[in-house]
């Protein structure tokens, strides 16, 4: 089969920071799908991994890297329950197995989704990344309702990424939350406000832009972008007794002293978990997926697709992870095969 990899760590701009090169077609065991991928989507996390893997060194067999994609499951193995062979799928992969850009992957049935019926292949590979790892972070880490908490205000860091795209929807669509999202430009200004942000303020200086609302302080905060630039605001801007999470790590150890006196709660989300750890709640993702799914076909949840290049080739994955690094995107960008 064909796929794309990387022998080492390169900046994308380097001839070989992709190459193109044909290894042999996997085969399913246990609860795995041999899955015949159709279109994949890039994240943030491509680029980390390519550029962090292999530094200093030149591996054997190049890596394939690759999280988001859409195919038709070609064979199952042993202990496959949940899908059969001609299902259309969509997933967001496994940090710990072969990527998704190449012709075929094996994929973990208990992480996997039947496809949106009414999205396209290149609009469903948008989704699966970031709509686990939003409603996990409101459902399973913050453990949000729409019960407890309609109307509270939310604030989501990152507003016009991947994440931040489908997160809005959510917080607005399924839990009537307030939300205040963040962006600059004018095209993701309006990115924001259409995917239903009740405000949209300028990170740059986001205590006074969120006052500048009306709100002394936010029930809820998401971090999208960069925890440690924006530790200090959120930890002014968090309500006493609210909530804070992120997605993006920390280069430095974050001082947690700081929201101790409001007793504010904190939590990583890192979507890759159940995968990495087998976790005995692992099938969850497939549900999650199933349920999104449900959504966008009624209408409730929208497509964040912006922008589709064709062909699976190491070209267009040095464009796809250009446009990533230049930390510019609005919504999700894919690869059609």
């Amino acid at each position: 089969m064909k796929a794309v990899g990387f022998k080492t760590s390169l900046p994308v701009s380097e001839p070989e920071s992709f190459i193109d090169f044909e290894t042999e077609k996997p085969t399913p065991t246990g609860h795995e799908l041999l899955v015949k991928v159709s279109a994949i989507s890039v994240n943030p996390v491509d680029y980390k991994i390519r550029q962090n893997s292999a530094k200093d060194t030149v591996l054997e067999q190049p890596k394939i890297i690759g999280w988001d994609a859409v195919g038709v499951v070609e064979a199952v193995g042993d202990a496959v329950s949940l899908f059969k062979e001609g299902d259309e799928v969509y997933y967001a992969g496994d940090l710990t197995k072969q990527g998704c850009n190449a012709e075929y992957q094996v994929i973990d049935e208990r992480i996997v989704g039947k496809k949106p019926k009414t999205l396209s292949d290149e609009a469903a590979a948008a989704i699966p990344l970031t709509a686990l790892t939003a409603w996990e972070t409101f459902f399973d880490r913050m453990r949000l309702s729409p019960e407890r908490d309609q109307n509270k205000t939310l604030l989501i860091i990152g507003g016009a990424g991947g994440v931040g795209s489908i997160a809005i929807q959510m917080a607005k669509k399924l839990l009537g939350l307030t939300v205040i999202a963040t962006a600059s430009r004018p095209e993701s200004i309006e990115w924001c406000q259409n995917l239903g942000a009740d405000f949209v303020v300028n990170h740059r200086n986001l205590v006074e832009e969120v006052r500048n609302t009306g709100f002394q302080y936010v029930d809820y905060i998401v971090d999208f972008v960069d925890t440690n630039q924006y530790w200090d605001a959120m930890a002014d801007l968090i309500k006493p007794q609210g909530h804070i999470a992120s997605i993006t790590g920390s280069a430095t150890p974050i001082p947690l002293n700081k929201i101790k006196g409001k007793s504010v709660t904190f939590s990583w989300e890192l979507m890759y978990t159940r995968s990495t750890f087998q976790t005995e709640d692992m099938v969850e993702q497939h549900h999650i997926l199933n349920r999104v799914a449900d959504l966008l076909d009624q209408g409730v949840l929208q497509g964040t697709l912006t922008q589709t290049l064709h062909g699976l080739s190491a070209e267009n994955l040095k464009k796809a992870h250009a446009q990533l690094e230049s930390g510019t995107t609005i919504g999700k960008l894919v690869i059609k095969f």
